[in-house]
């Protein structure tokens, strides 16, 4: 990983036109070398890779596999914004090689858009500009509302929710949020209300979303939720397309009940034949959240300063991949992180309510090993499908301290047959659970108790949690629901602890399975509850 070099001078590669002003924070360091480079196809860059130490991109040039088996003194990666699609993060972690973003820089930009957003909505700005350039002088036609004295309802209190809450109570709006992600304290420092959604959106007369789009957030805005709104109540996304139903959205305005909407995303982007864009009272904008001049010098300073930091050894917060470990203690733990990491997002998927406490306990050979970063994949996985921001080993348990979370990693002796295992207990405000995993052998992971129900699962791909009663006519049933729906099972197990009982069953599917086939589950008769996993 990154640490002190013993040669005089480092070599950084900044390609895809980064901000100039940006890379002051390499200029300064004596023992910092800048090459600026052209646009390169993967072949030159792969050929050329091989001298330097760190590799500065945005989003054109492309950090591939073979790029990074070439670069023999790569130590840091670096991405001038916030995602890393464009860098092969299995095979930089596989070489050793540290990997880190800017997942702060643009979030006043994405902040300011989304006030200008709703002030151009509250006011018709839009509309009355295209009508004046028509030579159209119409006052009475764009009659707006104030922002004084409104309900805001954020939905995601996140950096940029937040951002947003403080400056709409600057306009006097009296802010609600919804997020069962954060505490009530971070709430109350922000002077935001923390409510359940049902109430924010029923007492909004403006909705602004700032979450991730994950499975339980997909279309969290449909039909039913629009249903429990104000009457014209206004809409803005400048988050992730896909929260919103688009077609629940365009009923909903065409009826009268959603008063305006604004939207930065969409579902599928680019997308100019949405019907959205044919309502007089729809106004979007192509994905612009995070499009400042700011925004693009902010990442470049963050990602330059950090890898000034990295190529010296010292702290780096912004990292997409593992931190800086021994050779020796990385090759012993590494295939352990794998699995805790899906533990955790098995469990993120399993638990209801806001998640108060994780226990890891580790059994075995384990208990000698430095657990402390398998532990932090644990949290990884638990946040990542919940959390906007990016959940990376550094900033994992940070982001976890930030909620209220409590960690805790033990050791035991209980091993229950298995040399190791890690058993990840989690409480919240509604439920307590449990999962724990081993390996059967170098690259055979498994979860072997769900709740405390053994069971033999790869934690792979897609899968249906299905608790039931046992008895007969549950397995048939749920599986004849699967085909129906043309998705093919890969594999079944079913624990229980006593017949007659309550037990489980984990169906491995080779896709996923939409609501309707979720709620046709949960329909058939013994069958408690259906949840989607997706590892």
């Amino acid at each position: 990983m990154a640490g002190q070099s013993s040669q005089l001078t480092w070599k950084v590669l900044v390609m895809d036109n980064v901000s100039e002003e940006g890379l002051r924070p390499l200029r300064k360091e004596p023992d910092v070398e800048l090459v600026i480079g052209n646009k390169m196809s993967e072949d030159e860059l792969a050929a050329s890779i091989a001298s330097f130490d760190a590799l500065i991109v945005r989003s054109a040039s492309k950090a591939t596999a073979k790029v990074i088996e070439a670069a023999n003194n790569l130590k840091v990666i670096g991405r001038a914004g916030v995602g890393v699609d464009n860098i092969d993060l299995e095979a930089a972690t596989r070489r050793g090689i540290l990997v880190i973003n800017a997942p702060e820089g643009n979030t006043i930009a994405a902040t300011e858009h989304t006030m200008a957003m709703m002030l151009a909505l509250a006011r018709n700005v839009p509309q009355s500009a295209t009508k004046l350039r028509e030579g159209v002088w119409d006052k009475k036609s764009f009659v707006g509302v104030e922002l004084r004295g409104k309900v805001l309802g954020i939905l995601g209190l996140g950096r940029i929710g937040s951002a947003v809450a403080k400056r709409a109570q600057a306009l006097e709006m009296e802010v609600f949020a919804y997020d069962p992600y954060q505490t009530k304290e971070a709430a109350d420092r922000a002077a935001v209300k923390l409510l359940p959604l049902e109430e924010v959106i029923a007492q909004a007369d403006f909705i602004t979303l700032h979450l991730p789009r994950t499975k339980e957030t997909y279309h969290l805005l449909g039909e039913k939720a629009f249903s429990a709104m104000k009457d014209g109540v206004r809409i803005i996304n400048c988050a992730r397309g896909g929260v919103i139903d688009e077609e629940a959205l365009y009923q909903a305005m065409v009826k009268g009940k959603v008063a305006g909407a604004a939207l930065d995303v969409f579902e599928k982007e680019p997308d100019t034949g949405n019907p959205l864009l044919t309502l007089p009272n729809f106004i979007a904008t192509p994905h612009l959240g995070a499009s400042t001049k700011e925004a693009q010098l902010n990442v470049a300073l963050s990602v330059a300063a950090e890898i000034a930091a990295a190529l010296k050894g010292d702290l780096v917060k912004n990292t997409v991949n593992i931190p800086s470990l021994t050779p020796q203690t990385l090759a012993a733990i590494k295939p352990y992180l794998g699995l805790a990491e899906k533990l955790g997002r098995f469990l993120a998927q399993l638990i209801s309510g806001r998640l108060n406490k994780v226990e890891v306990i580790y059994s075995g050979e384990l208990a000698g090993l430095e657990i402390a970063p398998i532990t932090t994949a644990v949290v990884k996985g638990l946040l990542t499908p919940v959390l906007q921001e990016a959940v990376n080993y550094v900033n994992a348990s940070v982001l976890a301290k930030q909620r209220g979370i409590q960690i805790t990693q033990t050791t035991g002796e209980e091993t229950d047959g298995y040399a190791n295992l890690i058993t990840v207990k989690t409480l919240s405000d509604e439920t307590a659970n449990s999962v724990a995993g081993t390996f059967f052998g170098p690259n055979d992971p498994r979860i072997v108790s769900i709740d405390g129900y053994r069971i033999d699962v790869v934690p792979r791909g897609y899968m249906l949690y299905v608790p039931h009663i046992d008895k007969p006519r549950i397995v048939g049933p749920v599986s004849v629901l699967i085909g129906d729906h043309q998705i093919n099972i890969g594999g079944m197990q079913v624990g229980r602890k006593t017949v007659g009982g309550r037990a489980i069953m984990i169906i491995a599917v080779d896709t996923p399975a939409g609501e309707e086939t979720l709620r046709e589950i949960a329909r058939v008769d013994g069958v408690l509850d259906v949840k989607m996993i997706s590892l």
